[in-house]
């Protein structure tokens, strides 16, 4: 028996004793996953003391054979796992057990939806493993000690998960972790030899670290029969114990696949896809690529977990290696193994390492290359889209080499479908244009709605011509670094003089400049009017059904981006619209007859009128109202 000492009873952090209520009495659906949680945080712990031993081999302390034991006593109702991984110190169990040592805990109690399948799902995609012990456990019992300490450095946590636990110490030959689970009573099941093994090999078959189970044997008499009192305990290996990623892709079953992926990515749904690949040669390395169904709670934080897994030789070197892929694509998970980087490397050597970039550049490719696979799956690919499309969306900024790959890939909102669902591929818009046409027309947005009743879109629709409607807060960003696609370049229908080419005969273009002539007198009134709130006045031939709307500049930051800039507190230089004015409609005719006051009054309504159909802000919207209600009372 060990004696404790220096015993201390601590609180768990306000959002743990929330999760830890949760897992006890409502996640119940998949109860089974606290093995395979237990027994990946044992396995990184073994990668971890591995990974520190290559500089120090007395850390092993004379125990270099890296294993994960299990046991179970039927009758005391406990399951215990230990493993000789690196241990923990008395600080770390405080700080790993105590809390959840990693952001997201609040965000991943917003998420739980009160259904159980659903929540019990999020466990794992959230890094809260060792808590669903409490899933089938009331009371849990670990006992560690950190690699290379003094026995009498061992720790002893102690909790029945209800708000508090005690951390005591205690002396500890053996480095590593120990951790006993008191089974409730209704999860007595699995306090059973087969129970347990079947559940090693379906979640934890492809572990590297053995995984062991002792094996009672008894020896028998000559006529065969059991000999009372001759039990002899053996160890067995459960699991292959091999890393999957070195095995040939025709060995692996599907099914082995995506185990294997709930194991890297602490994920409960399977993966859209995957993509295994060995290269030899100049570069030597395996990868083992997934993409995910579902996005992590912290995709979108500066500081979030990204990456890949990365082994040298098979021997673990860091969980988020997120140098081997770019910024765009990371919510990539899987592993890569290469012999090209030194043992002993760190994360700072790592970026220097000249070999990096070229694995970057070919993983980069690789993950492409297997969402056009999986775009040719149209279900498939717009589950992708729907989680991860926004991402994809950085990466013409990103990765300026890769461009129009990724210009492939990315789906939006179209007036072919006029559905906010992002749908449509470029190539799909390239398939329907009209003869004649040579470019791609797009509208950006602050909203759906926005975008497809814009009067931008008046004459598009008149003459059956595609537009793009981009309605994402990153869109305007994405189409300043993507100006062209299969030789087609982009054009913003709300910017810049309208040229819709040869789609318009030369008879419309004469009729058109005969206008412009004879509304010459109205467009300099116009402009006297308004002064400098508009940087010029001119008629249009884009609108049919509105009296008029505002145009920027052609490299001109647009509305969208003005704004998000500007909430963002970046001061920007003020921009004067251009305004165009419909000559075939009622109002405009109006405003031509329209005298003095009455005439910039109606001048201005129109100015304003076409500020808010695009979207943007009245200075003074009272004024507009005051001289709106003028106009129709008159």
């Amino acid at each position: 028996m060990t004696t404790a000492t220096h015993e201390e009873t601590l609180g768990f952090q306000t959002e743990v004793k929330q999760l830890l209520h949760l897992m006890i009495h409502s996640l119940y659906s998949n109860r089974e996953i606290f093995l395979r949680e237990l027994i990946s945080n044992a396995a990184d712990a073994c990668d971890k003391l591995r990974y520190e031993a290559l500089d120090n081999d007395a850390i092993y302390e004379g125990d270099s054979e890296l294993r994960i034991e299990i046991e179970h006593d039927a009758d005391a109702g406990t399951v215990t796992v230990r493993d000789n991984g690196i241990g923990m110190s008395r600080d770390e169990v405080i700080e790993n057990l105590g809390t959840i040592a990693r952001s997201g805990t609040a965000e991943f109690l917003k998420q739980l939806s009160g259904e159980q399948q659903k929540d019990a799902r999020l466990i794992g995609q959230f890094g809260v493993g060792f808590y669903s012990g409490f899933i089938v456990a009331d009371d849990i019992t670990v006992r560690t000690r950190k690699a290379s300490t003094d026995p009498s450095a061992g720790v002893e946590w102690h909790s029945k998960g209800e708000g508090e636990f005690t951390v005591a110490d205690i002396e500890r030959e053996a480095h590593g972790t120990e951790i006993v689970l008191h089974l409730k009573e209704d999860a007595r099941e699995f306090a059973d030899d087969f129970r347990l093994q079947s559940l090693v090999r379906k979640y934890s078959d492809h572990i590297e670290v053995p995984v062991r189970m002792p094996k009672v044997e008894k020896a028998r008499d000559e006529d065969g029969n059991e000999i009372e009192g001759s039990e002899t305990v053996s160890w067995e290996t459960v699991n292959e114990a091999t890393a999957l990623w070195v095995r040939p892709k025709s060995e692996l079953t599907d099914d082995e696949y995506k185990a294997f992926y709930k194991h890297v990515a602490h994920d409960f749904s399977d993966p859209l896809t995957w993509s295994h690949n060995k290269v030899e040669g100049k570069l030597e390395y395996t990868s083992l690529l997934y993409v995910p169904g579902r996005a992590p709670f912290d995709l979108y934080e500066r500081d979030g977990a990204r990456g890949v897994k990365l082994y040298v030789q098979r021997v673990f070197i860091m969980d988020d290696a997120e140098q081997f892929l770019p910024l765009y694509l990371r919510f990539i998970k899987g592993v890569l193994d290469t012999r090209d980087l030194s043992l002993n490397v760190s994360r700072e050597l790592l970026q220097q390492d000249p070999q990096v970039e070229k694995i970057k550049s070919a993983l980069t490719k690789r993950s492409l290359d297997m969402l056009k696979k999986l775009a040719k799956d149209g279900e498939a690919y717009q589950t992708f889209w729907n989680t991860f499309g926004s991402v994809l969306k950085e990466g013409p900024a990103e990765d300026y080499a890769n461009r129009e790959k990724i210009a492939g890939l990315l789906r939006f909102s179209s007036t072919h479908t006029d559905s906010a669902t992002q749908d449509q591929s470029l190539a799909d818009y390239i398939s329907r244009m009209k003869d004649g046409q040579e470019k791609i027309y797009y509208i950006v947005a602050d909203g759906f709605n926005a975008a497809k009743n814009s009067p931008h879109l008046e004459i598009f629709r008149k003459k059956g011509i595609e537009v793009l409607l981009l309605h994402d807060r990153i869109d305007e960003w994405l189409m300043s670094h993507l100006t062209e696609f299969e030789d087609k370049s982009f054009v913003d229908v709300a910017k810049g003089d309208l040229d819709l080419g040869e789609i318009e005969d030369e008879d419309e273009k004469k009729a058109q400049e005969e206008t412009a002539k004879a509304k010459e007198d109205l467009v300099k009134r116009v402009k006297e009017a308004l002064g400098d709130e508009v940087q010029e006045v001119k008629v249009t031939h884009r609108l049919t059904d509105s009296p008029a709307c505002v145009v920027l500049p052609e490299h001109e930051m647009g509305y969208q981006m003005r704004r998000i800039m500007e909430a963002a507190g970046q001061p920007l230089p003020e921009v004067k619209p251009i305004l165009e004015l419909n000559p075939e409609h009622a109002l405009v005719a109006r405003l031509e007859g329209a005298e003095a006051e009455g005439f910039e009054d109606l001048a201005r309504i129109l100015l304003d009128q076409a500020i808010i159909a695009e979207g943007g802000h009245l200075d003074d919207p009272a004024a507009y109202v005051q001289r709106l209600n003028a106009l129709l009372s008159a």
